[in-house]
């Protein structure tokens, strides 16, 4: 985002500088987890404290702002049919508290046997902590991001994507077709490949507003 912010016309004209957060980049980098406790222990230094702050921030501005916003169509028809043929475990980076909190709104906790939020470790050791408990091939993650495929991939599990800006007709697949062949045991293959390849398509290395505004083709 920084980087991004940097190379906006706007900002360059005005002759902004960016202030330099080289601690949290080398954080990022180095850290094993990416949470408000691990940020907290580097919170001496200026630049860390005010990311942490930051943090804080959104997560009250988050659990003052996000209710009444129902689940796409289609997750809870999956979950109802899915509890008593599987096990049905959250795996987030939000803290436990908004997942807890949002999910619990819309009585969707019901269907759920084990959650992992923000505080418990990054998604791929949640995973690993899971997984040792079944086959892999009997272990299926939805997801809608890059760090959930990683996850998934570095786990060694399957992985069905849910595409950004087009939930509804992923859910809507899914329903239908996916959880089905996941069921059966026949969703490896052809079909997942084909699946992800799409996703592919929907995550730019460059965020459609940047090209937008800086004339790259």
């Amino acid at each position: 985002m920084f980087d991004l912010l940097e190379e906006r016309e706007e900002v360059k004209k005005y002759g902004f500088r960016l202030p330099d957060i080289t601690p949290l980049r080398n954080w990022v980098k180095t850290s094993p987890v990416l949470n408000n406790e691990q940020l907290a222990r580097y919170a001496q230094d200026p630049v860390m404290r005010r990311a942490l702050l930051w943090s804080l921030e959104m997560n009250r501005r988050a659990a003052k702002m996000v209710y009444g916003i129902p689940p796409f169509p289609g997750v809870r028809e999956c979950l109802e049919y899915l509890h008593d043929k599987a096990d049905i475990v959250i795996v987030s980076a939000t803290p436990r508290e908004a997942l807890e909190r949002e999910w619990n709104e819309h009585d969707l906790m019901r269907y759920v046997h084990l959650l992992y939020g923000q505080e418990d470790g990054s998604k791929k050791e949640c995973i690993r902590a899971v997984c040792k408990y079944y086959d892999l091939d009997h272990v299926l993650m939805i997801g809608d991001a890059p760090g959930d495929l990683e996850a998934a991939r570095s786990n060694n599990i399957l992985f069905y994507p849910v595409l950004p800006g087009n939930e509804l007709a992923s859910w809507k697949e899914f329903l239908e077709k996916g959880m089905k062949l996941f069921l059966e045991g026949t969703y490896k293959g052809d079909y997942e490949k084909s699946l992800i390849n799409h996703f592919g398509s929907y995550l730019p290395e460059v965020p459609p507003c940047s090209r937008f505004i800086s004339g790259i083709s």
